[in-house]
């Protein structure tokens, strides 16, 4: 749940919670920047360390990606919308 006490000296407060296709830039430069180090396996010793499996790194990838597509087809169908 949210916090519903305001801070120190107001009446109330207030939270915002927005979903935008905007935030697919972010995810595609997070994924960029995980493909580099990942294919140089930088840092991976410390995961596979701790017992996951680099698979799972790969799944993961592959997670973002989808994510990412997705986002793309909804923008896309906004913008054929508006047409």
């Amino acid at each position: 749940g949210f916090c519903v006490v305001p801070p120190a000296g107001l009446k109330s407060s207030a939270a915002f919670i927005g979903n935008s296709t905007a935030i697919q830039e972010v995810f595609k430069r997070v994924g960029e920047q995980f493909a580099l180090m990942f294919r140089r396996k930088a840092f991976l010793h410390w995961y596979t360390g701790e017992g996951m499996d680099e698979m799972e790194f790969t799944e993961a990838e592959s997670n973002m990606s989808d994510l990412v597509s997705e986002y793309q087809q909804y923008q896309e169908a906004t913008a054929d919308e508006v047409q």
